[in-house]
C-alpha cells in the first residue's frame, strides 16, 4: 500500500507538470496548483515517515509554494467577485435614477 500512495503522489505532480508543458493546463490555475499541492504533500509525508530528509525538504517546499499560489488565486477571485458586486450595485443605482439626474451627470 505504501508504494501505491507514493506512486499516486508522484503521478499527481507529474500529471500537472506534463499538462502544463503541453499547454493544456495553466500553471497558475487552481487545478494545477491543487494537483501539485496534494501530490507533493503526499510525497512529503511519505518522505517524513521514511526519514528521507532531502526528499522531505524538496516536497515540503513544493507543497508550500503550491499552497501559497493557491491562496493567491482564491484571494484574487474573492477580490474580483467583490469588485464585480460593487460595480453591479453601482450600475443598478445609476439606472434607477431619474433621467433628469442622469442627463445632468453625463
Amino acid at each position: 500500500m505504501h508504494q501505491v500512495i507514493q506512486l499516486l503522489g508522484a503521478l499527481l505532480v507529474l500529471a500537472g507538470f506534463v499538462l502544463a508543458q503541453r499547454r493544456l493546463l495553466d500553471p497558475r490555475s487552481r487545478t494545477y496548483l491543487l494537483v501539485n499541492l496534494v501530490g507533493s504533500a503526499v510525497l512529503a509525508v511519505d518522505a517524513w515517515l521514511g526519514a528521507q530528509w532531502g526528499f522531505f525538504v524538496l516536497e515540503s517546499v513544493w507543497a508550500a509554494v503550491s499552497a501559497a499560489g493557491l491562496a493567491g488565486t482564491v484571494r484574487r477571485a474573492a477580490q474580483t467577485s467583490s469588485s464585480s458586486r460593487r460595480t453591479e450595485k453601482g450600475n443598478r443605482q445609476s439606472s434607477s435614477a431619474s433621467p433628469s439626474i442622469v442627463s445632468r451627470h453625463s
